[in-house]
């Protein structure tokens, strides 16, 4: 049962004009992104005594990027409960022959994004911000990096690209451009409202190759449609699907997604979230494996900071870091493209049936959960006085959290 909720106007905040002065200079860390991927990397240099810089087009949490849903223990491990607006613990699966209800095996929480990233910056102390718009980089000196902005040249031996789908950093390659990219495409609107039901929709009405969805958050309602293929449009999906809700196509925003993981590291530049593909396929779930792999780089860039590996070994480790994951990717890659197949016919119905039985439910979510674990948010161990250098296998260094089954 859907609730209708007075709307509410979003501020633009990002500086303009004369605020908007020269901005140069060198330091040992430059992160480019200031959204979960990149905020959650300058989360892990906290406390480090390393000078910091965090850049971003917006003002921190300015513009969302997603529905903004995660699992709840990744939001109680990364210690932004305070910006959970609403908790599920169970999925509702809408299709044209049937409805299914899942209990989950854990809870997902739908959050406010400006408050988190907030709650995100608020751990990230000793850093410093600045609204610029990243252009591109160069090499200098081999060792460092120079990162091109619209106030000026910034440089770092440490340099992140959290700036989403288009890459922004990389250097030599074919621009990311849709529709012939390995992007899907989403739209959603943000009408006021209420629900105490995570909804998706594997409905052709809609969208054949992808889903829908309807994600509460307190007193508003995130209404969208998603597709694989990145040549067929969702506006009038969306707004079919907001009708079909009963509430006003309002509040839009949309994003390119991509469905395949890409080179983590290029040219000495780390690239962490959206930038290097942490997107899951066929959930679309990006928010998770951006905190994920956000921590594993940000965790390889201290050790550098302090003197325990060259920027060279973290490039290489962070990198094997990607590799062990890339197989969760492929198969879901596979998933994704079977669904724009057999949705709609009775073949969907049956696999949505049969995951209705507990055993199958709790097996299927807990091993998917497992491909970014919540355990990983929390700290990390010390490293052992006689083997400071000896992680487990597969993991940066100092790490025991479990990984992928």
């Amino acid at each position: 049962m859907l609730r209708r909720i007075p709307p509410r106007m979003p501020v633009r905040a990002t500086k303009r004009g004369p605020e908007r002065t020269p901005l140069t200079g060198s330091w040992d860390v430059i992160v480019c992104g200031a959204s979960f991927a990149g905020l959650t990397v300058a989360r892990e240099l906290a406390g480090s005594g390393a000078r910091v810089l965090v850049l971003d087009r917006y003002e921190i949490g300015e513009r969302q990027t997603s529905a903004c849903a995660a699992p709840t223990d990744w939001l109680h491990n990364l210690g932004v409960d305070a910006a959970i607006r609403q908790t599920f613990g169970e999925l509702v699966i809408n299709t044209p022959l049937k409805r299914f209800r899942w209990r989950l095996p854990f809870t997902f929480s739908t959050f406010d994004y400006h408050e988190l990233c907030n709650l995100l910056w608020a751990q990230c102390g000793g850093a410093v911000f600045e609204t610029a718009t990243v252009g591109g980089r160069s090499s200098r000196n081999g060792d460092t990096v120079v990162v091109h902005t619209d106030r000026g040249d910034l440089e770092a031996p440490l340099v992140i690209d959290a700036l989403g789908w288009r890459r922004v950093l990389a250097a030599g390659a074919k621009p990311i451009q849709p529709p012939d990219a390995r992007l899907s495409r989403g739209l959603e609107v943000h009408p006021p409202g209420a629900s105490e039901d995570l909804e998706l929709w594997l409905d052709p009405a809609y969208v054949r190759p992808g889903y829908s969805w309807c994600f509460p958050a307190g007193d508003e309602l995130r209404v969208g449609v998603g597709s694989f293929d990145p040549r067929i449009h969702v506006r009038a999906p969306t707004v079919a699907l907001a009708e079909h809700l009963g509430v006003a196509p309002e509040g839009y925003q949309g994003n390119w997604i991509p469905h395949q993981m890409r080179d983590p590291v290029e040219d000495g530049v780390f690239f962490v979230g959206d930038s290097a593909g942490h997107c899951l396929p066929t959930t679309a779930e990006g928010i998770r494996p951006a905190f994920y792999f956000a921590i594993a780089c940000g965790r390889e860039l201290r050790r550098v900071l302090e003197g325990r590996q060259t920027r060279a070994q973290a490039l290489e480790r962070y990198a094997a870091f990607c590799e062990d994951k890339r197989y969760a990717w492929r198969w879901l890659l596979r998933v994704q493209r079977l669904v724009g197949r057999i949705n709609p016919y009775p073949a969907m119905t049956s696999v949505l049936e049969a995951m209705t039985h507990t055993r199958l439910l709790r097996w299927a979510f807990s091993h998917y959960l497992d491909i970014c674990p919540p355990a990983y948010a929390l700290p990390a161990p010390p490293a052992s006085a006689h083997h400071p250098a000896a992680p487990a296998e597969g993991e940066p260094a100092g790490e025991t959290q479990a990984t992928a089954a």
